[in-house]
């Protein structure tokens, strides 16, 4: 009875919530704010890269190349610590440009950091999810008259994208998790505010309630996830019905 008592005491440890819950409240909040920021420049510059990786152009396609190839082959760590304190290496050529005052910051060198790594993964995402779609397509769609423009934006994109819809929901979560290692960079992130919280308490229960926060936003990212493929999808899940029965 006793060692329950211990181990719901752990678990539920109100004095340690009331005093420095709105910590991990604020840590959540910048969590959110900085993956939601990196993840949708992310996006954008993902498709550009993509573009770039795609192109006949081979100085594009190069570059394009060593760009996915440096950020999905090196640690997320190492990129971060490469912009965070190599800004300081160069501090004075940043002052003259005007940038100083914006790498000094903790949140815009990991929103750079974040931004960077997930666009190359998010390139090569919609290389494979363009690639996989039928060179029929784009036939049938310029014997129809339509533009390149026009065949990209009504016929190869929208079909890529339900294609690279589960890949991107992954890829979103592993950010999610992977933000956690902001805060070695001083970002009071979720993880930056349960290390502080547990430098003055030593407290261990603090990681704890860290972790359960971290699985929350994960589950709730692969419900809405399942919603929103699901509904997109609809009308491909009638056609295999309707082929099923035929």
């Amino acid at each position: 009875m006793e060692t329950l008592q211990n181990l719901t005491a752990f678990i539920f440890n109100w004095p340690l919530l009331n005093e420095y819950g709105y910590r991990l409240v604020l840590g959540l909040e910048m969590t959110i704010k900085v993956v939601a920021v990196s993840c949708s420049i992310g996006f954008v510059l993902g498709y550009f890269v993509c573009l770039a990786r795609m192109s006949r152009n081979l100085v594009l396609t190069n570059l394009a190349l060593v760009y996915i190839t440096f950020f999905r082959g090196t640690p997320l760590l190492c990129q971060l610590y490469i912009i965070y304190y190599g800004a300081g290496e160069i501090r004075p050529q940043l002052q003259e440009v005007g940038l100083w005052t914006f790498f000094r910051d903790a949140y815009f060198c990991c929103i750079v950091g974040f931004t960077m790594n997930t666009s190359a993964y998010q390139a090569e995402i919609f290389r494979g999810a363009i690639s996989s779609v039928g060179r029929g397509q784009t036939e049938a769609a310029k014997a129809l008259g339509l533009t390149r423009m026009q065949t990209a934006r009504l016929v190869v994109l929208p079909q890529a994208l339900l294609i690279a819809l589960r890949p991107l929901g992954n890829e979103l979560i592993g950010i999610i998790k992977a933000s956690a290692l902001a805060a070695v960079v001083t970002l009071l992130d979720l993880m930056g505010q349960t290390r502080f919280v547990f430098a003055r308490t030593f407290d261990f229960s603090v990681y704890l309630y860290a972790a359960m926060i971290y699985l929350a936003m994960v589950e709730i990212i692969r419900r809405v996830w399942n919603v929103i493929e699901q509904r997109l999808s609809r009308h491909v899940r009638g056609r295999i019905e309707m082929s099923a029965k035929a």
